[in-house]
């Protein structure tokens, strides 16, 4: 099976806190950045796939059975028998939402370039990875750039969220590994905090200029309750935030790529495809979790609708 998006990166079994801080209820769900890019794709009709590998435990039986149900092809997800599925737990405080990993070992962890699928990678349309999908390990960021190498080489866009995470490798490394991917990539995702950080950089357009000097044909800077700064080489649009009611943040910027990925397979321009993904990540942030608030595409078009009127 060939799927139009494909995904690759390391799942997690999500344990959120619900009833505020302090409370010791926690929610069961799902998260890990690409694989919640998947889920949000798929959820918008667009024809997703994973690229991982999954401990023999009860959480990596428990992913494929959420793929199955999501409509994300799982066949190019392997199992290793030696290790185990990630799990992460979110709490919330005043200060927002923060997260414990427990990753270190884990199947995705020891993924390695000689595992790629590289015939499925060559007949999509758009590949997908992150910052997190080549920090968790030396041999997953050797096959992340592989993979990236192979798209490129067969035609095939790449979309890259950098996904800044400095408890998994330091600032220097993380800066150099990043911006190598940049220039690998058709579409960059970046959050504003990432690449302030990487950059040296506070403004926002400033900051969209580096990222296209890199090579980038679009750029959609994620800017939290600001919105979003799509840049191209020819012109610019700040897309505003959609009007929200948010209890959970978790995977926001998952959805709004997922989404916007989806939109641009599908045909749409960028300015469309980016108003689109600001509704869904908005709604996404209406309910605990990573997986189970990303909308539906019929939800988007609702709540678009209902904006506009």
């Amino acid at each position: 099976m060939s799927c139009d998006i494909l995904a690759m990166g390391e799942p997690m079994v999500e344990f959120n806190q619900t009833g505020g801080a302090g409370s010791r209820d926690y929610l069961q769900g799902f998260g890990g950045d690409s694989s919640n890019f998947a889920i949000a794709a798929a959820r918008q009709g667009a024809s997703a796939g994973y690229v991982t590998a999954l401990g023999a435990d009860v959480y990596g039986r428990m992913f494929r059975e959420l793929w199955k149900t999501e409509g994300v092809d799982a066949t190019h997800v392997r199992e290793d028998g030696g290790a185990f599925t990630a799990v992460y737990f979110v709490t919330h405080d005043k200060g927002g939402h923060h997260f414990s990993f427990f990753r270190q070992g884990s199947a995705s962890s020891r993924y390695r370039p000689d595992d790629l699928p590289l015939d499925a990678i060559g007949r999509a349309k758009l590949f997908h990875l992150s910052g997190i999908s080549l920090a968790i390990s030396d041999s997953a960021c050797d096959a992340g750039f592989a993979a990236m190498e192979a798209a490129r080489k067969a035609g095939v866009a790449v979309s890259f969220d950098t996904n800044l995470r400095l408890k998994l490798w330091p600032v220097a490394r993380a800066r150099a590994v990043i911006a190598e991917a940049i220039a690998l990539c058709t579409v960059c995702l970046p959050s504003y905090d990432d690449v302030a950080v990487l950059f040296g950089e506070n403004d926002e357009d400033r900051l969209a200029d580096m990222i296209l000097a890199k090579g980038p044909k679009i750029v959609a800077l994620k800017l939290g309750a600001k919105g979003t700064l799509l840049a191209l080489p020819d012109r610019r649009v700040r897309i505003a935030p959609h009007p929200c009611k948010p209890v959970d943040a978790t995977g926001a910027g998952d959805t709004f790529g997922g989404a916007f990925c989806a939109r641009l397979v599908a045909g749409d321009p960028p300015e469309d495809a980016a108003r689109y993904a600001a509704v869904a990540a908005a709604l996404s942030t209406e309910g605990y979790g990573a997986v189970a608030p990303i909308p539906r595409a019929d939800a988007v078009r609702a709540a678009m609708k209902a904006g506009a009127a």
